[in-house]
C-alpha cells in the first residue's frame, strides 16, 4: 500500500505540480486548497504525511498544525511546512507549533519529493500498528514480533526494548534514556541491565541483530537501513 500524503496548497498550479510528481513517485495524494478541506480530509483519511502551506485563504498553516498535534488520531503525522517566507523566526515558529520540516518557495520539486520520501521511510513502518524492517515485523497491538514466519520468543521487557528502539530509528538512545523509558528506573542507576538485555535481544534477532548498533561510550541506535 502506498503512503498517503495530504497536500495543502491554495495555489492551483503549485498544488497540481506537487500532486503530479508525488503520484509519479508512488504516493497516494490527497489535495486540499484550504484549511477546512485539509482538516476534513485529515480526519477522514489520517494521512501519515502532510505538506502544509503556511498561508491559506481561511486559516494559517500554523493553526492547522496545532489542530493536528492536538488530535490523538493525527498528532503523529509528519508535517512539512511550505512557505515563501524564509526568515529564521518564521521557521522557528513553525517548528514551535509542531512542524517536522520546512521548505521555502520557490522549491525544487525533485528536492521536495526526496523530502517526502525521507519522511515516508520514517512513518511507513508504523502503518496499521505494525512496524516493519526487512523480515522483522513488530505488532504494536498484539505485542508480538516476528522474523519472517517465525515468532520471536521475547520476554515482556525484551519486547518493550525492541519496540522502543524501533520507534526511534536513527536516534541515539542512551542507557539512561532506556532505563527511564523502558524500565521506569532512574537514569543514573549503576547497572548492566540495558547491556544484558541488548545482548539477549540481538541473539534472538539473529541476522537482524545488526539493526541495533552500539554507539561506543554513549548507548545504542536502531538502524532500519541495516536490513534494506
Amino acid at each position: 500500500m502506498s503512503v498517503r500524503v495530504l497536500v495543502v496548497e491554495d495555489e492551483d498550479d503549485i498544488r497540481d505540480l506537487v500532486e503530479m510528481n508525488l503520484r509519479r513517485a508512488g504516493f497516494d495524494v490527497l489535495p486540499a486548497a484550504d484549511g477546512a478541506t485539509a482538516l476534513d480530509l485529515a480526519r477522514r483519511h489520517q494521512p501519515p504525511i502532510v505538506l502544509l502551506d503556511l498561508m491559506l485563504p481561511d486559516m494559517s498553516g500554523k493553526d492547522i498544525c496545532r489542530r493536528l498535534r492536538a488530535d490523538p488520531d493525527l498528532q503523529d503525522a509528519y508535517v512539512i511546512m511550505l512557505t515563501a517566507r524564509a526568515e529564521e523566526q518564521d521557521r522557528v515558529s513553525g517548528f514551535e507549533v509542531g512542524a517536522d520540516d520546512y521548505v521555502t518557495k520557490p522549491f525544487s520539486v525533485k528536492e521536495l519529493t526526496l523530502r517526502v520520501e525521507a519522511a515516508a521511510r520514517r512513518v511507513a513502518p508504523r502503518a496499521d500498528g505494525v512496524i516493519v524492517y526487512g523480515e522483522l515485523r513488530i505488532d504494536t497491538v498484539a505485542h508480538r514480533a516476528h522474523k519472517g514466519d517465525e515468532e520471536l520468543v521475547l520476554t515482556a521487557t525484551e519486547y518493550r526494548l525492541l519496540h522502543y528502539l524501533a520507534e526511534h530509528p536513527g536516534e541515539l538512545c542512551t542507557r539512561g534514556t532506556l532505563l527511564v523509558d523502558v524500565w521506569d528506573l532512574p537514569a543514573n542507576l549503576n547497572t548492566r541491565t540495558v547491556d544484558t538485555h541488548i545482548k539477549r535481544l540481538r541473539q534472538k534477532l539473529g541476522d537482524h541483530s545488526r539493526l541495533i548498533e552500539t554507539v561506543r561510550g554513549a548507548g545504542y541506535r536502531f538502524n532500519g537501513r541495516a536490513v534494506e
